[in-house]
């Protein structure tokens, strides 16, 4: 028979890489998260917390502990969790009617999806800063004022002056914006953007900031300008961050949690991480081997 007949009604060759997903699928279910996931100073807390789309399962049984004025970066291979994992720290997975979310998320010590948690304060306590910054078709001040207005926070407009300043100022942006503060705050650059998307979750005084890639759109001057504004906020706020550049994780944050297939695999000291990882998975991950 020649070859060509040959191939036609040979079976399909078994795809290594399927086995290779299914059988670390498999193992990751055995197994607990590996390293450093709780600590003593927690702002907040998650106990076996579970995310499902309908009836597909997206996150896998997480515990680990946030700790007060640290920054955490969240790794993985794209499809992994993280970003699901992180949007349900302030409930914005609320918003999708397929999702669902159990097991326990404290917020000192107070489980954000009790019923009588109040949504509206929880995001103000908890605050967003998404992959495309997305500021308002408004001023570049009335884009920061919108929050503190929304919260009725200030009574006067000298004290809203003063807050749009200072949290300008926080952000990195007052002295590139302080003479164009009518102006539409599309009107900035990209980098500009993600800063006043910044100051504007600020301006809240949130307890804890939660950025999901907040630089994947912007170019390596603007991202180094975020970075170093990361590292400034840290003194005063609990930063989570999501981020597929494990260098950026190395550079900004104190503790480093790797995501697998919806799992949470190994949670240490960044430098650790990055130098002695504990586990395979995130060994072949921060190597290359795949992601």
């Amino acid at each position: 028979m020649p070859d060509a007949a040959i191939d036609e009604i040979a079976p399909p060759a078994a795809d290594p890489t399927t086995d290779r997903e299914q059988n670390i699928e498999q193992d990751l279910t055995a197994e607990k998260t590996v390293g450093e996931a709780f600590c003593e100073n927690a702002k907040m807390s998650m106990r076996d917390v579970k995310v499902f789309y309908g009836e597909k399962q997206a996150i896998y049984d997480v515990d680990i502990d946030i700790g007060q004025n640290q920054v955490i970066s969240m790794i993985g291979p794209s499809g992994c969790g993280k970003s699901t994992f992180l949007r349900s720290l302030n409930r914005m997975n609320d918003t999708v009617e397929s999702c669902r979310v159990a097991g326990e998320i404290l917020l000192d010590g107070e489980n954000i999806y009790s019923s009588k948690m109040d949504v509206v304060e929880l995001r103000a306590r908890v605050g967003m800063v998404f992959q495309k910054p997305n500021p308002f078709p408004k001023s570049i001040y009335d884009n920061v004022a919108y929050g503190p207005r929304l919260h009725g926070m200030v009574n006067h407009r000298s004290e809203m002056d003063d807050l749009v300043e200072s949290s300008l100022r926080r952000a990195g942006l007052w002295n590139e914006v302080k003479d164009r503060l009518d102006q539409p705050g599309t009107g900035l650059s990209g980098g500009q953007q993600q800063r006043l998307c910044i100051a504007r979750t600020i301006a809240i005084s949130p307890e804890v900031i939660l950025m999901d890639e907040p630089c994947s759109a912007l170019d390596p001057i603007a991202t180094a300008k975020i970075e170093e504004l990361i590292g400034e906020l840290a003194e005063n706020y609990t930063i989570v961050i999501v981020t597929h550049s494990m260098q950026q994780a190395a550079r900004v944050s104190h503790r480093t949690a790797y995501f697998h297939l919806g799992h949470l695999v190994e949670v240490n000291d960044t430098q650790k991480v990055f130098t002695a990882p504990e586990h395979e998975l995130t060994e072949a991950y921060i190597t290359g081997r795949f992601g």
